[in-house]
């Protein structure tokens, strides 16, 4: 979700509901500590006590390979104000894997236990400590392992993206691994990996055994689907948000872009998200199309608002 899920979008989604914790986008750390206004630029929601304006509580992530490093910039985050630190061993983009980051670390069970275990060390037992993985890199032979490392190391929680780095976000989502391994590991799992609808959340559920998922791109698409499985594990019937429903959160979306990116990416931010939210609403598809030709924000603005 890099360069997607930053505190503009969090704001917005949040706002809607049905969220109980963001993570930022991945802070990347090689062998230094790194300044606070870092930090701060991937999560300004630090000046308001690591919450989102809607009050839901961020977690600031950190990738890389050097355990010392991690834990250095892990003890920063919590003293800038994260309520927590989460690792990430699932990041399969290629730039990040060639660098010893994300889901190549898989392949070696050994050096990701250390990891978790180091940073663990520095930041204390009290501190909440979280991570990301995939089912492996190439094939799941070691997601048990992986997952049992990383919970003997001091884990407080786990979230298992369903694939592999080779399987990339292919259909389907392999969430019967995510049952084996609640089986092995004692920290609360939490499912990740195709869930776009409220329906695939209960499948998801069903067949993982994990009551919590954290959702990416089906959230990105469909901003009310943390909403609508809120409603469904309350047992109640609630309508889908239409087009009409979301504009004023779309328009929000571009105040928030004209304050605070620079004006040469504004475009291509307000645009980036038209286009994800076409693959649901047909509107936003129309909306992304038709703003092609357009030249300011202003009538990218005004497109939106007529789209109802």
């Amino acid at each position: 979700m890099e360069g997607l899920a930053d505190n503009i979008l969090r704001d917005c989604l949040t706002r809607i509901g049905g969220i109980d914790l963001c993570v930022t986008e991945f802070i990347r750390v090689t062998t230094q500590l790194l300044p606070p206004k870092v930090f701060k630029r991937l999560c300004p929601e630090l000046v308001n006590g690591c919450k989102t304006p809607a009050g839901t509580p961020v977690r600031i992530q950190l990738l890389g390979s050097n355990p010392e490093a991690l834990a250095a910039n892990a003890v920063r985050a919590l003293e800038l104000g994260s309520p927590g630190i989460d690792l990430n061993f699932g990041c399969p983009a290629k730039t990040v894997n060639r660098s010893q980051g994300g889901a190549i670390l898989l392949l070696e069970p050994q050096r990701v236990a250390h990891i978790v275990a180091t940073v663990r060390h520095a930041i204390g037992d009290d501190a909440w400590l979280s991570a990301k993985m995939r089912l492996g890199f190439t094939t799941k032979d070691l997601a048990i392992e992986n997952a049992k490392g990383i919970a003997g190391a001091g884990a407080d929680e786990l979230t298992v993206h369903a694939r592999t780095k080779v399987e990339g976000y292919r259909p389907p989502a392999h969430w019967q691994w995510i049952k084996k391994i609640r089986a092995q590991v004692s920290i609360p799992v939490i499912a990740n990996g195709e869930v776009w609808t409220p329906e695939d959340y209960l499948s998801c559920k069903q067949t993982s055994g994990s009551e919590d998922v954290m959702i990416g791109r089906g959230l990105v698409w469909k901003p009310d689907l943390a909403l609508q499985i809120r409603h469904r594990q309350k047992g109640q019937g609630a309508n889908p948000w239409d087009w009409p429903t979301l504009v004023p959160t779309v328009l929000y979306f571009i105040d928030l872009v004209e304050a605070q990116v620079a004006e040469k990416y504004q475009h291509a931010r307000v645009k980036q998200w038209l286009k994800l939210l076409g693959r649901v609403y047909p509107q936003a598809d129309a909306c992304f199309e038709h703003g092609k030709r357009l030249n300011t924000l202003q009538e990218l603005r005004s497109l939106v608002a007529y789209s109802q």
